[in-house]
């Protein structure tokens, strides 16, 4: 096993049970904030895959492609089981709606682990060795937030054409 396989695993997981863990709370909804997280990670997992020395090949964009769409179903799904609430306490913000995903929503993230550790070992197998990469890793956990926070966006109550209401 080699240093950055570890260091992947380790930081997978890390990130995986914070993500867990902050979906089963209910913590206060920042329309901006549901972005950031995406952004960032996809241009750390851009910068990291550009600097990447290795060929990228054709089975390389097939399993990236694929889990892709993996990761965008399940963010699509995470959205969707979101549930909200208004509290009558606004935090030091003055925000007063409140959301999670809940414990199933924490659940996807095991499969879509899974899943990814799957195709890793399959691609591996067929050639496809970018999908081990770090910005490979990042990129699609940004694809998952992205498509998470699409559709929280629609979906965030007393919202009206694009503006809070007060």
């Amino acid at each position: 096993m080699s240093v950055q396989l570890i260091a992947n695993i380790v930081i997978g997981l890390a990130l995986v049970g914070f993500l867990a863990y902050r979906q089963a709370t209910w913590r206060y909804l920042d329309p901006a904030r549901i972005w950031r997280g995406p952004l960032v990670m996809a241009v750390i997992g851009v910068v990291v895959l550009a600097q990447t020395k290795a060929t990228i090949t054709t089975t390389d964009i097939v399993f990236l492609g694929i889990e892709a769409l993996i990761s965008v179903g399940v963010g699509l799904a995470m959205g969707t089981m979101t549930r909200f609430r208004t509290v009558s306490t606004p935090d030091d913000k003055g925000r007063t709606i409140q959301s999670r995903t809940g414990w199933y929503g924490a659940g996807l993230w095991f499969v879509l682990i899974a899943v990814r550790v799957g195709l890793d070992v399959v691609g591996g197998n067929m050639g496809a060795h970018l999908l081990s990469s770090t910005g490979a890793i990042l990129l699609m956990l940004a694809i998952n937030r992205a498509a998470r926070a699409l559709v929280i966006d629609q979906r965030i109550p007393g919202r009206t054409r694009g503006m809070m209401v007060r």
